[in-house]
């Protein structure tokens, strides 16, 4: 398969900085010939976001902050990944903070638009990323980015790239959920996501809920998953490196068969790995693991 990688020094979507130096921390922890030894070529591998150091910037609107910049670079995203996925290739977007996916999810929304593809998403993630600058306690863009992405926020972030929303709220499916605020809890509820929260996968139990998540998207007929992982999904003992640790996550071990079970499906058509922070890392364990959890996405396995 050939691979285009896309490094996202994004930290501007955030409260707690350092996911900045996330994509350096798996790029140095070995991604390149972990993937390159599956046979895949990188055939692209680059930094499309403007550079421009977050101390010295205005975060502007206290309801959406960092809205230019983090428009500006996700929109340089955007046109990548949809030139990519146009051309067959693989996109495949290291971040930074959640608030990258703006640009994911538009360049593969628009890629699926134009190809009469049905795309689904996979979102695996602590949090919700659907709150509105009416309903986000704290006015990061990172909180805001899936909302958007269905059409619901800010026009600046609801129409980037292309007019409009870029992916279908009912062929969403989260996993590993575990933090929402009540206003992007009712958002979610009323944009008919589907929601594998931790409480749901510990009364299911993990292969149970793993076989639910990979039925949704047989069943909703989707040509095409984006995968969006959020190191924060697991558990701090496993993933100690990321931006809002919170306990009782996945465990590594459910991570990796997840990522495994959904490429089983051949669906996978991009993908997604965001807030590994070096500085609140241990020897670098956490992005050693995000590396790990790409190679299963790509086609890994033990035996």
């Amino acid at each position: 398969m050939i691979l285009h990688v896309y490094e996202m020094p994004l930290d501007f979507g955030a409260s707690r900085h350092g996911s900045d130096m996330g994509p350096s921390a798996i790029r140095l922890a070995g991604l390149r010939e972990r993937l390159s030894s599956l046979g895949h070529s990188i055939e692209r591998d680059e930094c499309p976001m403007p550079s421009e150091p977050q101390e010295g910037a205005d975060p502007g609107n206290p309801r959406a902050k960092y809205l230019p910049q983090i428009g500006a670079a996700c929109s340089a995203l955007a046109a990548r990944v949809e030139q990519s996925a146009s051309a067959g290739a693989f996109p495949l977007v290291l971040g930074g903070d959640h608030s990258v996916a703006l640009g994911t999810l538009a360049g593969m929304g628009e890629w699926a638009r134009k190809a009469g593809k049905k795309l689904g998403v996979l979102y695996v993630d602590a949090h919700g990323d659907f709150n509105t600058p009416e309903t986000s306690p704290s006015g990061n863009i990172h909180g805001q980015c899936l909302a958007a992405s269905c059409g619901i926020g800010l026009p600046e972030l609801v129409d980037l790239h292309a007019p409009g929303r870029k992916i279908d709220p009912r062929n969403i499916c989260f996993a590993g959920t575990r933090d929402l605020d009540p206003g992007e809890r009712e958002l979610m509820r009323d944009a008919g996501v589907t929601v594998f929260s931790m409480a749901e996968i510990d009364r299911t139990g993990f292969p149970e809920a793993v076989r639910r998540m990979v039925g949704f998207f047989r069943g909703r007929g989707v040509d095409a998953v984006h995968v969006s992982f959020d190191m924060d999904v697991l558990d701090p003992m496993f993933a100690p490196g990321t931006g809002i640790p919170l306990p009782a996550g996945l465990t590594n071990r459910e991570a990796l068969l997840m990522m495994e079970e959904i490429a089983s499906t051949g669906l996978v058509r991009s993908a997604e790995i965001v807030e590994v922070n070096p500085v609140l890392d241990v020897r670098n364990q956490t992005a050693i693991l995000a590396v790990a959890l790409a190679a299963r996405l790509l086609g890994e396995k033990t035996w």
